[in-house]
């Protein structure tokens, strides 16, 4: 990244930007300084030892506005040395991989003394992030200015700075030169081809291009399932109930495709450094409060809140509130099979062109209303997992996708379960699953990327003028860049990118037999998906810091469940078809149903010990020693 602006050009030696802190408009002076002090104090005193710079020298800030955002860099040693306090992984001369240490930096393959790139400009603001959140209190008992904002030892200063308004945000900056490389070889031209995933790993970090890879991946593991539906629709569009084969595929499908990504996973994440990493020590998450005390575990003073008073939020308030918007689910449910009812009596009346379109419109409203009910239960969710007070920010995020994914589950598939085995209307079926599943992947991409793109560009075009408007005497370049990604929203991580495919991977794997095209959809649309979020990351939002990641996390179990789910559904599909009951019409058909399940969970757990996990795949190729 150029550095330009004139106010890094002083008597100190410049330094390349990589973070940028903003503080509240009104923030005193002494704040200001004292935070300063702290961040480019020594190692030794309690320090951060970075390097730390108004974005506007004294006589810009008489003459411009935002006088109040800094920028955060560090020399290469400190890099370094972070590198090794952070427990980054990296490949050895000796092709193994191992923790990094600055006395064996040699022993390390790419690194020079001379290299400014053996670390990714991602790992450098992971480790620029990780030192500011480890800047802590020592013997001050409140923020200087602030005495409302207390402090005690061992308390990250950043994360009080924030929770008390402040500072407003931390967020590192794009590298225009890097960002410009990675969306020509990503997205800029449309075409069939596999995604620069390691690159997406050097600017964005291990989570998000995990998330890219899983998208991939499943987008290519849809294929098959789309090029045997396309033929299978076509032949056999007007017999709904001649699924068998296709639901015995979807079976076999839904299993391996899991247990093929965890391999690939592991190859990705070993490549990377991260399936190795060790796992940090998790601090109180910043919205935990509760009363001073000693942890009893970690001898240190913090915020302690009993357990058995979350646990009362979560049964007392959390749950009932939970099974009241399941409920308002159902009820909503019940509303739309009135819609579907009068619709054709309506069309069976009159028989006309229009009251046959007019077949499609409950469907369509049902999945507005659905995905509108996913989106307010989504801050409800929020509001109360915050409100329960999780300790740590792991509990926290699966409480929430808990909540999340029940919700999620009942509001979109209860409809099709209904149809399914109450009503047995495989027409309707058909018709209903189509409906939802295209209707809400055309939301989505309106919701989620185009709408932020627009408006996205509407402030850069704001921001530009006056840039130009401004009659100072400067090289505004980076001035620009940071007001310009300041205003860009926070991406607020990979939970909602997931929760899509999530749903989408219940819709093929659930019901695609009596709909065959659902896998061809779902691959339209993704390829589509990877341009519109590539573009959501590169210029609608800010960058975020990268995250060391071994997996996908929580999200592989939320998968394999749902294919649990489908091996059972798909099963029950076939055991009621004609075709089943014509070659067994002594036999119960809930006997039936109980052995093709239990004989299809054997065949996934045969899948499951035939495909090595990651944990496995470490310890039999490398042996447990290799990288101490």
């Amino acid at each position: 990244m150029k550095v330009t602006l004139s106010a890094l050009d002083t008597s100190e030696s410049s330094f390349m930007p990589l973070v940028v802190i903003e503080f509240a408009q009104d923030v005193k002076e002494e704040t200001k300084e004292w935070l300063k002090n702290r961040i480019i104090a020594p190692k030794k005193d309690g320090g951060a030892q970075l390097l730390f710079r108004p974005l506007l020298n004294k006589y810009e800030q008489e003459t411009l506005e935002n006088k109040n955002l800094y920028l955060v860099g560090a020399s290469k040693i400190r890099m370094l040395l972070g590198a090794e306090a952070v427990g980054l992984v990296k490949e050895s001369n000796d092709n193994t991989m191992r923790a990094f240490t600055y006395r064996t930096r040699q022993n390390f393959k790419g690194f020079d003394d001379n290299n400014d790139d053996f670390l990714t400009m991602a790992e450098c603001q992971f480790i620029i992030k990780h030192e500011l959140e480890n800047l802590r209190a020592k013997d001050e008992k409140m923020i200087p200015g602030y005495p409302q904002a207390k402090l005690y030892p061992g308390k990250s200063l950043l994360r009080r700075l924030l929770t008390s308004g402040i500072v407003i945000q931390v967020f590192p900056l794009h590298d225009n030169e890097a960002l410009k490389k990675l969306e020509d070889t990503w997205y800029t031209r449309f075409a069939l081809k596999y995604q620069p995933i390691d690159s997406i790993r050097g600017y964005f970090g291990e989570t998000i291009a995990l998330y890219f890879g899983f998208l991939e991946y499943f987008t290519f593991a849809l294929i098959p399932m789309a090029v045997i539906g396309l033929p299978y629709y076509l032949f056999v569009w007007e017999d709904y109930d001649k699924y068998v084969i296709f639901a015995s595929f979807n079976l076999i499908w839904s299993t391996v495709i899991l247990e093929v990504w965890k391999r690939g996973c592991a190859n990705m994440t070993y490549r990377w450094g991260t399936l190795l990493m060790k796992r940090k020590f998790e601090e109180p998450r910043p919205g935990f409060h509760g009363v001073l005390g000693i942890n009893s575990i970690t001898g240190k003073e913090e915020p302690l809140y009993p357990s058995y008073k979350r646990q009362l939020r979560i049964y007392l308030v959390s749950l009932p509130f939970v099974c009241l918007c399941l409920y308002f689910s159902l009820y909503v449910m019940m509303i739309y099979f009135d819609l579907e009812v009068w619709a054709l009596g309506l069309h069976e009346n009159s028989g006309s062109e229009w009251t046959s379109v007019l077949l499609y419109v409950p469907s369509i409203i049902y999945a507005i209303v659905i995905e509108i009910m996913n989106r307010l239960y989504r801050y409800a969710a929020e509001f109360l997992t915050s409100w329960e007070n999780h300790r740590l920010e792991s509990a926290y995020q699966n409480h929430l996708i808990l909540k999340v994914l029940v919700f999620n589950f009942l509001n979109c598939f209860a409809s099709l379960f209904y149809i399914a085995f109450v009503l047995k209307d495989m027409k309707l079926l058909r018709q209903s699953l189509a409906t939802l599943l295209i209707t809400s992947q055309i939301l989505n991409q309106i919701v989620e990327s185009l709408l932020p793109y627009w408006l996205q560009r509407k402030h850069g075009v704001r921001v530009k003028r006056k840039v130009q408007a401004l009659k100072v005497d400067i090289d505004a370049t980076l001035y620009e860049q940071v007001i310009l990604e300041k205003e860009m929203g926070t991406y607020l991580g990979t939970f909602d990118d997931y929760l899509e495919l999530f749903l989408q991977f219940g819709y093929v794997s659930l019901f695609s037999c009596v709909y065959p095209l659902a896998a061809a959809f779902a691959v339209l649309n993704n390829f589509t998906e990877v341009n519109s979020d590539a573009l959501k990351m590169c210029r609608v939002f800010k960058r975020p810091f990268s995250e060391p990641s071994a997996g996908i996390g929580v999200w592989q179990l939320a998968f394999e469940t749902m294919s649990v789910i489908s091996v059972v559904t798909n099963c029950a599909l076939i055991g009621m078809s004609p075709q089943v009951n014509a070659i067994f019409p002594e036999s119960k058909a809930d006997l039936i149903l109980i052995v093709v399940v239990v004989e299809m969970l054997y065949v996934e757990y045969a899948f499951w010990r035939m495909i090595l996990d990651s944990s496995e795949w470490e310890g039999k190729e490398n042996g447990p020693d290799r990288y101490k």
